[in-house]
């Protein structure tokens, strides 16, 4: 089997590299796995993002990669839209034509955030700034590409919506911790709510849906699914957490997280609006690998949040990254 992987630059794109290091010796039947970043393809360039994919004629297509900066995509549109809505569509189209299984990843930013509780898969879109309508646009792309594949189709796809990502690469958790090593307070937002998700977390489930531990690709149903640890937190709640986590890793501080200030969102103006509640319901997706009777994935899926903060903050402090 050929597995292509775009984004290999991102934090998901090094997770997915750190997975299947691990997971191929173990296989009977080891994949081909082709990695592309932004060295080897320009995203916003079809002809470019065609030929990668008609080279290496992928069984499985994971699309990593994404515009991700919120707030710059503001005055560049037309670029998010290229690679966060455009490419998704290309890569969507090749999979239906060729019988490929598609994973893409979006984003809580194509919800506005007004919704009380937690937000299901069929719950209304409605983005508030660019980088959540390119977001968006992506998702309606891929799935009218398959909506209209032909009759049979071996294609199928899975958009795995997420929240608050943070891995190997910037993220807000190491921001806070490098500003609390240099101030003695910082104010941060508490009225926000989320799943902090870690990308090896969501680079195991996405792939253990699409594929078994044999290495073969398994059957699922296309569509949307969230994504997202269990539990939930505020930036301010993550903060605290993250903080206290790299002081229990014997990391010298000079905010403690007594010394953290909550504030309102309205407090702290960004270019781009953020939706106030982030909070997603993953019990679509829980229902799935029931049904595939894949219990490592779930037992994954029901892991609170906190503990791989905690346990990624510990990593950052041992490698001396904080």
């Amino acid at each position: 089997m050929n597995i292509l992987i775009f984004g290999k630059d991102g934090q998901l794109g090094k997770a997915f590299q750190v997975l299947l290091d691990s997971l191929i010796p173990t296989l009977a039947e080891k994949p081909h796995v082709q990695y592309v970043g932004r060295a080897e393809c320009n995203l916003s360039d079809a002809a470019q993002l065609n030929f990668h994919l008609n080279q290496f004629h992928p069984q499985l297509i994971i699309n990593a990669s994404a515009y991700t900066a919120v707030d710059k995509a503001e005055i560049e549109p037309e670029l998010a839209f290229a690679v966060n809505a455009t490419a998704p569509e290309l890569m969507a189209q090749y999979a239906v034509q060729h019988g490929a299984t598609f994973l893409h990843y979006s984003t809580d930013y194509v919800f506005d955030g007004e919704k009380y509780g937690f937000y299901l898969e069929d719950d209304m879109r409605n983005p508030l700034g660019v980088y959540g309508k390119s977001k968006a646009a992506g998702e309606e792309a891929i799935t009218k590409a398959f909506a209209t594949s032909p009759s049979g189709s071996a294609g199928q796809y899975a958009i795995f919506r997420t929240s608050w990502v943070y891995g190997d690469g910037g993220n807000f958790i190491r921001t806070i911790l490098r500003l609390a090593k240099d101030r003695d307070e910082l104010k941060v937002i508490e009225d926000q709510y989320g799943v902090p998700t870690s990308a090896q977390w969501l680079a195991q489930v996405s792939l253990g849906l699409a594929m078994d531990a044999k290495g073969q690709l398994r059957a699922f149903p296309s569509g949307i699914y969230h994504a997202v640890p269990a539990g939930e937190t505020s930036w301010y709640g993550l903060a605290c957490w993250a903080v206290q986590a790299a002081l229990d890793a014997g990391v010298s501080l000079k905010t403690p997280p007594h010394a953290i200030k909550p504030i309102p969102a309205v407090e702290y103006p960004l270019p781009a609006p953020r939706p106030m509640n982030s909070r997603m319901s993953t019990d679509k997706l829980r229902k799935v690998l029931e049904g595939q009777g894949n219990m490592s994935k779930l037992e994954l899926l029901n892991q609170p949040w906190d503990g791989a903060v905690r346990s990624y903050v510990h990593h950052l402090a041992k490698d001396g990254s904080i």
